[in-house]
């Protein structure tokens, strides 16, 4: 094998390695998550929270989700910034940019090298009866078909990524 063949193939390695990585990191805090019985009221508040924080002082929060891949869904990295967070009606919506930063197809994506997307997210709570009828919290994309599983992690913010989400 040539030493350019190598160096790609040491960089695919390193993709896949992000990629199962991150796939264990959204599978553990998925199960946090339901362990600890959060709310969609709960989860609404955190959003507006990071609302607040994004307009007083430009904060965007690490984000993960999962894209689905025909019936395979692989997760994601990005940040957040929350815009606005409105409830009608008994829907929570969020209104929010996304700039991502890891996909299995581009692997790691510098910000500012890709646009950022407005998405709209809803909160609601899904009934598993998986485990005798309780509720999960859940905050999937709905102005796109592939992104669902939102987790929005709040210990990890930035304050620098605001001139990359116009």
């Amino acid at each position: 094998m040539d030493e350019k063949n190598l160096v790609t193939c040491y960089r695919r390695w390193l993709t896949f390695q992000q990629q199962a990585r991150l796939d264990r990191e959204h599978h553990g805090a998925r199960q946090r998550l339901e362990e600890s019985k959060v709310s969609a009221t709960r989860m609404t508040e955190a959003y507006r929270s990071m609302a607040a924080k994004a307009a007083s002082e430009g904060a965007s929060y690490r984000t993960l989700f999962l894209r689905d891949h025909g019936d395979t869904a692989l997760a994601c990295e990005g940040w957040l910034f929350v815009r606005r967070v409105l409830a009608e009606g008994g829907s929570t919506r969020v209104r929010a940019t996304l700039l991502t930063t890891f996909t299995l197809e581009e692997g790691r994506i510098e910000p500012g090298n890709q646009p950022a997307e407005k998405v709209t997210l809803e909160i609601f709570d899904q009934l598993n009866i998986d485990r005798g009828m309780s509720s999960v919290v859940r905050v999937d994309r709905i102005d796109g078909d592939r992104d669902t599983r939102f987790i929005t992690l709040l210990d990890a913010v930035r304050g620098d990524l605001r001139r990359h989400m116009r």
